[in-house]
């Protein structure tokens, strides 16, 4: 029997809401860790994080196979029809080759830690540190399998809760560890946050779909279809940092590491920061997209009111970025960092963009079309790289935000012709003109920003906030039933 659906709308803005409020919370919780390890520590401390984070990345990169991506539309396919019997199948399936990818990244620490220790060190015994990251590594492994279950299976206030957990836990695992420990806690606190997601989501995963020892050799070749997927992203993720640390390598080269960092400052504060209100699309949106994925007009329904309710509640949060990035640049950085504002402004205008396109891009993902979704991630890095080139050898670092943003547009217009001839996917009109009224304020912004001072500035920018705002809060007013589900709250409170 099928699932039961929900409103919509109301869905996703629920969900949205949520996932961005926890994704807003572990950033919270990484700078509070970042604050304290540098006060405790200083420089090489947070040198010394650094190097045993970005292994433990690479290693799970290396070895987690996909899983925690690949393995969401199978499930999720099999959720929404309500067949318990395939449900129970894949959920072992999935937890098989998540103990397999925890056995490799396991023995892929122990194996590469001498020549990683010999690389990053000319003294001391640092090879252990890589050997024991392995523990880590597995933990994250096993933790990517139960995600998937959870996403698939729409246990998303339990995701939830996982999420935040683990960030309050990663304040307290690392200030105690570097208090008592100081250098020497830094290893044991990567190790046990690891420990600590992979135990609260086992706990959650485990409750509602216990572990049974029943594996066969059969279920090794079924799982072949969720690596295909899985390693496509994977590689589309590699390909993703290859394409960043060239172009970090050509800034360096062509001007120094004053431009690495001005560069890094302002992608991180425009396409991290803002890209909190995409996280609901991974834990949400994507298993309930891939349940329907065969299903067309219901595809194109379900995309389209994502985009809606996305450019909604992002347009507001663009507007308010560009109006107080000035103060937000020396606040999170320096005043050093000035001159990056103007790089920065003009990136947020990818974002517009961005909301447009990134639902479209999950259709492929949905429909486990692995090869057009790696060739459509090299595309985009592709133009990038060479954009942020040219942009900066013509107009510097501001150059480098001019070629985001044209990376973000033809992303937007490749992906809309693919989704439309490949799965006959079709906009509405209605999104054409939300898009253009907002995008047409996000404008004025970006105007104001660029050529207003003092008074006019904030007034201006003040006024262009209030109108995004007053827009997105009027038309969702419309849609969902949100506000008069909050009021029977309130009168039943009362």
């Amino acid at each position: 029997m099928k699932r039961q659906k929900t409103d919509s709308y109301n869905h996703i803005l629920k969900y949205t809401g949520l996932f961005g409020g926890v994704q807003m919370l572990t950033i919270l919780a990484n700078v509070v860790r970042n604050k304290a390890m540098a006060k405790l520590l200083g420089t090489q401390g947070v040198g010394l994080n650094s190097l045993l984070y970005s292994a433990q990345t690479f290693a799970s990169q290396c070895t987690n196979l996909g899983i925690s991506f690949g393995a969401v539309p199978r499930l999720s396919d099999c959720y929404e029809r309500g067949d318990e019997e395939q449900i129970a199948y894949n959920i072992q399936l999935i937890r098989l080759w998540s103990f397999i990818a925890a056995g490799l990244g396991f023995v892929f620490c122990l194996a590469v830690s001498p020549l990683l220790g010999d690389l990053t060190f000319t003294w001391g015994h640092f090879y252990r540190h890589y050997a024991a990251l392995g523990l880590s590594v597995a933990a994250m492994a096993i933790t990517g399998g139960e995600t998937a279950i959870l996403k698939a299976t729409r246990q998303l206030g339990k995701l939830a809760r996982v999420q935040t957990y683990t960030a309050l836990a990663s304040i307290a695992i690392t200030l105690l560890l570097l208090y008592l420990l100081s250098y020497s806690g830094i290893l044991p606190s990567i190790i046990l946050i690891a420990l600590f997601s992979a135990l609260a989501t086992i706990v959650y995963s485990y409750r509602r779909y216990p572990l049974r020892w029943h594996f066969t050799r059969k279920m090794l070749l079924d799982g072949l279809d969720i690596l295909r997927l899985g390693v496509a992203f994977v590689l589309a993720a590699a390909f993703g940092s290859g394409a960043e640390m060239f172009i970090r390598s050509f800034l360096n080269v062509d001007a120094g590491l004053d431009a690495v960092g001005l560069y890094n400052a302002g992608y991180m504060i425009v396409i991290t920061y803002a890209g909190m209100a995409f996280s609901a699309m991974e834990s949400d949106y994507f298993p309930r997209l891939s349940g329907i994925s065969n299903d067309i007009p219901a595809v194109n329904n379900m995309v389209n009111k994502q985009i809606e309710v996305t450019l909604f509640l992002l347009s507001p949060m663009l507007v308010v970025m560009l109006m107080f990035l000035p103060i937000l640049v020396p606040m999170l950085f320096s005043r050093a960092f000035l001159s990056v504002i103007g790089m920065a402004q003009v990136a947020v205008l990818a974002m517009y963009f961005k909301v447009l396109t990134l639902p479209v891009a999950y259709i492929t993902l949905a429909r486990k079309d692995a090869l057009a979704y790696l060739c459509l991630e090299a595309a985009y890095y592709v133009t990038l790289t060479l954009a942020v080139i040219v942009g900066f050898r013509f107009w510097g670092i501001f150059g480098t935000g001019l070629a985001i943003v044209v990376a973000h547009v033809l992303e937007f217009m490749t992906i809309y012709c693919f989704a439309c001839l490949r799965y006959s996917y079709r906009s509405t009109a209605a999104i054409g003109c939300y898009a253009g009224v907002q995008l047409a304020i996000g404008l004025a912004a970006y105007a104001v920003s660029r050529y207003a001072e003092g008074w006019v500035y904030w007034t201006a920018e003040a006024a262009l906030v209030i109108a995004s705002t007053a827009y997105s809060v009027y038309v969702l007013h419309q849609k969902t039933r949100l506000w008069e589900a909050l009021r029977r709250k309130f009168l039943k409170a009362d």
